[in-house]
């Protein structure tokens, strides 16, 4: 209440400014959750039912839960769409492994890389 009381403030701009920042990270958690959410596929409706009902309810809660125990999933999941975008977007631009290596056959002879730092990025673009 003494915060009201005082008018225009700087505690009371700092303690706006906090309270807006702590909103927009979980607003940005929730909007990340829910999107992690309706693209799993390894649960059933009815547990994603519950887990928007308690996202509608309790939201606060159901974000830190969800965080708590879905966590090291998400990341996962986040991992595998991200490297799933990144394969389809050689693909598309028509990256091709035997250019690659090519190219660093060329850089080889070239004297630009080494025989040791070849090998290594000749065994990376082939896995």
């Amino acid at each position: 209440m003494f915060f009201l009381q005082e008018g225009f403030s700087y505690r009371n701009f700092l303690m706006d400014a906090v309270a807006i920042f702590f909103f927009v990270i979980w607003f940005w958690l929730f909007v990340t959750i829910a999107s992690d959410l309706f693209r799993r596929h390894d649960i059933g409706g009815g547990i994603k039912v519950i887990w928007v009902i308690c996202l509608i309810a309790v939201p606060y809660i159901a974000v830190l839960a969800y965080l708590l125990l879905q966590g090291r999933g998400m990341a996962e999941r986040s991992a595998q769409r991200s490297q799933h975008a990144f394969d389809d977007l050689r693909r598309t631009i028509g990256f091709s492994v035997a250019d690659e290596i090519e190219k660093l056959d060329r850089l080889k002879r070239a004297g630009s890389i080494d025989d040791a730092e070849f090998s290594r990025l000749r065994s990376r673009l082939i896995q």
